[in-house]
């Protein structure tokens, strides 16, 4: 059973090997709301996992050790699983779905574990898991429906309230339900007036789904860059917690996230990952009651593969209006690029790529579409530039990414 002393234990516990994360009061994110950024991106293995993982296998009996352990993890939970086992002796099996980033799968190694790769999402590597656990004999660590792990991942809760005085929200993110669990637990016990809110990916809402059912249930899909939250079927025990003690649940789309991540990097200087982002992208995009209110976000973890970073930044950037593709139906004569160019210039906007298409079949022999990248301030910028562009006589076709 999950009890605040269990919780109170694991913080003392986790006292050797997990950092104190610090509460950083975001200034430039949000004029809507007192916002702070709890960075658990910033722990030892990238991400809040190692506090559950650890504290989980440090309640272990010799006979349970003896049998070597086994898990199942996007990622995250992986590497804290791993640093937790190398550092007490036992060897660590971890079954991560093929699409992990594979920054993940090599840090993972890298901390002593043996990797298996398994074809589909982190549900596909859990029942992989659970058959190996059969054959094996390992003890197996769930990620998040495990009271112990639920403790560890509440410590966050704990810490929360004694750095910051009376907030009037935590916001979570939620794939299986740990975190999330364990945070609203210790926080309402302590505290009941703080809202305690969670954030899900809209391509990965299992939770939202269970809790709009009245049961867990699992999604056909869970297909989301946000790999650390990722997850179709929620835990029955944090379904229940989360039942009882969360106010609200929403969802946040793929550009929210990217945009939240570019937000983050570009004006706080943290880099998160897309489950850590999701918080910070429901209160970016109005999705929670926060105004005016002292609000804690939480950036679980900052282990983004750097070779989707690129893609995420592009994406984010298009979504806050920071840059967009034009394309403009034009008379093939010369002067109007000239034109065109003047009137963007005008508004304030920056060329970055020209191309011109005189091969499309849908347009008149004496036509082309030009296509202009432009570098914006944002979407008030973008729709002026088309105002002016449309009220000198151009046709705007479309937009594209």
């Amino acid at each position: 059973m999950l009890t605040l002393d269990k919780i109170y234990h694991a913080a003392f516990v986790l006292k050797k090997v997990a950092r104190k994360t610090d509460l950083i009061k975001a200034t430039k994110l949000s004029d809507q709301c007192e916002l702070y950024l709890k960075t658990e991106n910033l722990q030892e293995t990238g991400s809040f996992k190692l506090r559950g993982a650890y504290y989980k296998i440090s309640q272990l009996t010799d006979e349970e050790k003896r049998h070597g352990i086994l898990a199942c993890s996007a990622g995250n939970h992986a590497q804290g699983v791993a640093m937790a086992a190398t550092q007490s002796g036992i060897p660590s099996l971890i079954c991560m779905p093929d699409g992990a980033p594979i920054s993940k799968v090599e840090a993972t190694k890298q901390l002593g574990a043996e990797v298996r790769l398994v074809k589909g999402a982190y549900d596909d590597a859990y029942a992989t898991a659970l058959r190996l656990q059969e054959e094996t004999g390992a003890t197996f660590i769930h990620p998040f429906d495990d009271d112990q792990v639920i403790a560890g991942q509440g410590t966050i809760g704990l810490e929360i309230l004694d750095q910051l005085e009376n907030p009037d929200a935590v916001v979570v993110p939620i794939g299986g339900g740990g975190l999330i669990s364990g945070v609203a637990y210790a926080v309402k016990h302590l505290n009941p007036n703080v809202k305690v809110y969670g954030v899900q990916a809209a391509r990965a809402a299992s939770m939202v789904a269970s809790q709009a059912e009245g049961a867990p249930i699992t999604l056909e899909r869970a297909d989301t860059f946000a790999d650390g939250i990722a997850v179709k079927h929620p835990g029955d025990l944090t379904y229940r917690l989360v039942s009882e003690y969360v106010d609200e649940i929403v969802t946040v789309t793929e550009d929210e996230i990217a945009a939240a991540i570019l937000a983050l990097l570009e004006k706080q200087k943290v880099i998160a990952e897309g489950a850590g982002a999701v918080g910070v992208a429901a209160v970016l995009f109005d999705k929670l009651p926060v105004r005016g209110k002292k609000v804690v976000c939480i950036v679980s973890g900052g282990n983004i593969d750097v070779n989707i970073l690129s893609r995420v930044i592009t994406r984010g950037l298009v979504t806050s209006g920071r840059n967009v593709t034009l394309t403009i139906a034009l008379a093939d004569k010369p002067g109007q690029l000239q034109e065109v160019s003047e009137i963007i210039a005008r508004c304030g906007g920056n060329v970055v790529s020209v191309h011109h298409d005189r091969g499309e079949a849908n347009m008149a022999i004496t036509s082309c579409f030009l296509k202009l990248g432009l570098e914006t301030r944002d979407q008030a910028q973008i729709d002026q530039i088309k105002n002016e562009l449309t009220q000198a006589g151009f046709q705007l076709v479309a937009d594209r990414v």
